[in-house]
């Protein structure tokens, strides 16, 4: 059984440079506008992965673009995160940091394991095969919790 879309997401992992960049591009791709989304690291010290802009590209997922920002940053540029209605946790350091932060609103936070490529295969393809698989678990998290 589908939830109800968020009317606001928040991704989040540790660099804001593969997974919740991702995370963002599939879910605008999957649901359009009908859901505010955004996405932020824990701290912004890379750019956007490769990688993570070939394998969205493969789906027609625009990710080159993607600016990194950190929890810290999005509240500099203008952005409560007591506005957003869920924030999505991707890595266990960007649990705890968005519970740290999100401990006097009332906004839900979850957890979902999805796998880090970074640093996984030896050639261009084997890492690409595991960028592939960290989009695909994002893709299905999605379709499973809000439907198609």
């Amino acid at each position: 059984m589908s939830q109800a879309l968020p009317q606001s997401i928040l991704f989040c992992c540790d660099h804001n440079a593969v997974r919740s960049p991702m995370a963002e591009g599939i879910m605008k791709q999957l649901f359009g506008l009908s859901t505010y989304v955004q996405s932020v690291g824990v701290v912004n010290d890379l750019e956007i992965d490769g990688f993570a802009i070939a394998t969205c590209a493969e789906l027609g997922i625009e990710l080159s673009r993607h600016q990194s920002r950190s929890f810290d940053e999005l509240e500099e540029m203008g952005e409560a995160l007591s506005g957003f209605d869920l924030v999505v946790a991707l890595s266990p350091a960007s649990q705890r940091r968005a519970l740290d932060l999100t401990r006097f609103y009332h906004l839900s936070v979850e957890y979902w394991p999805i796998m880090d490529p970074t640093g996984l295969g030896d050639t261009r393809e084997a890492k690409l095969s595991v960028y592939r698989q960290t989009r695909d678990q994002l893709i299905h998290q999605m379709k499973s919790k809000w439907g198609q």
